[in-house]
């Protein structure tokens, strides 16, 4: 899969450009739903990625993309969740986290890509 964050809020997916968070599962893209994760906000200082959103679960390897700069917060739940799913999460700045996509199988990865901060 061809990923790139092209500018600070823009991400481009096999040619696509999507200016928002986006969530990849099964080789297919859609939009991040952040606002189940929004109560921890006032905590984190910015909209932390929680296991209360949809998250995708279905892959043995999770890539977050924590943003530009890296700074995405992801809460402890978030591990312990994926810990009892047997799932392997790979955090890393949005950047890296494209390169380690694009490397990766489709069939078993799947990620979360925040396009800010």
């Amino acid at each position: 899969m061809d990923c790139r964050l092209v500018s600070f809020g823009q991400i481009e997916i096999d040619g696509e450009r999507f200016e928002h968070d986006v969530v990849i599962e099964e080789g297919r893209v859609r939009r991040r739903k952040k606002g189940p994760s929004k109560r921890h906000r006032a905590e984190y200082g910015h909209t932390p990625l929680t296991p209360d959103e949809a998250i995708p679960w279905s892959a043995p390897l999770l890539i977050v993309g924590t943003g530009a700069n890296g700074q995405l917060p992801i809460t402890k739940d978030f591990y312990r969740e994926a810990s009892d799913r047997r799932v392997e999460v790979v955090a890393r700045p949005t950047t890296e986290a494209c390169d380690l996509l694009a490397a990766a199988d489709p069939k078993s990865v799947a990620a979360i890509l925040h396009v800010t901060c």
